[in-house]
């Protein structure tokens, strides 16, 4: 699968958040996005995914080569397109694994009975050391903001996305908590052959995971790309000398 965004510029009430953006994925390719607080990150991961909020004012966003800038987000999904919120919200009264479920018969992504089903969301859970009891609770509903993020990671897992947008899945985790995210989704990754964009702020979860791309995002677009030495680079001088 291949996602690729050409001089894409977004829209949200009428302000540019995304001012010429471009970025191509593929299957198996980890891409890391950084860049300092209202670049524009997570607009463009809405933008992708289709947000009805956000409006891709001018460009291009191919999957597989087939437009889906007008398609939403419902019909992206099913192109295997994914987002991890940032902020996941809380939805009283809709059960985690009928939720799951659902989701799951939506994409018709696997023939896996309810059995199955049932036997890998108590196996991933535990990869993410999510008590078992979370799992049987409405989505989100009371979770720490490390519970939330592990829910999505394991949305992931479950609906097995061809490219996966993950906003911030290490932002409230503690040193723990990031390792056992990173390593299920480098699992995730080896497992399924998908490809990943991670936004983040922090470097530390780069520890755990191996990027093939970094791109620093700032005022609204991609001003570097490059390798982990971008990282260091950001790290010593911050993002204030970026071109």
């Amino acid at each position: 699968m291949k996602l690729e965004i050409d001089d894409v510029h977004i829209e949200i009430g009428g302000n540019k958040v995304v001012n010429g953006t471009n970025l191509d994925v593929s299957s198996g390719e980890l891409h890391v996005i950084m860049g300092p607080n209202g670049c524009g990150k997570s607009s463009l991961a809405k933008g992708i995914m289709g947000h009805p909020d956000y409006k891709i004012s001018s460009g291009s966003i191919k999957v597989d080569g087939k437009e889906i800038k007008d398609l939403p987000a419902n019909e992206r999904a099913k192109l295997g397109l994914f987002l991890q919120f940032q902020e996941p919200v809380e939805i009283e009264g809709l059960g985690i694994l009928n939720f799951l479920n659902a989701a799951r018969n939506s994409l018709n992504r696997d023939n896996k009975s309810v059995r199955e089903f049932m036997n890998e969301v108590k196996e991933r859970s535990s990869q993410l050391k999510l008590k078992e009891e979370l799992v049987g609770r409405s989505l989100n509903s009371g979770f720490s903001g490390g519970e939330k993020k592990k829910v999505e990671v394991l949305q992931m897992q479950i609906l097995k996305p061809g490219i996966a947008i993950l906003d911030e899945p290490d932002s409230g985790l503690d040193v723990d908590a990031v390792r056992i995210v990173a390593e299920n989704i480098k699992q995730f990754m080896k497992e399924t052959g998908a490809g990943v964009i991670l936004i983040t702020h922090y470097s530390r979860i780069l520890e755990y995971l191996e990027p093939d791309q970094i791109h620093i995002m700032k005022n609204g677009r991609i001003i570097m790309d490059g390798g982990t030495e971008l990282v260091r680079k950001i790290e010593k001088e911050g993002y204030e000398n970026g071109d």
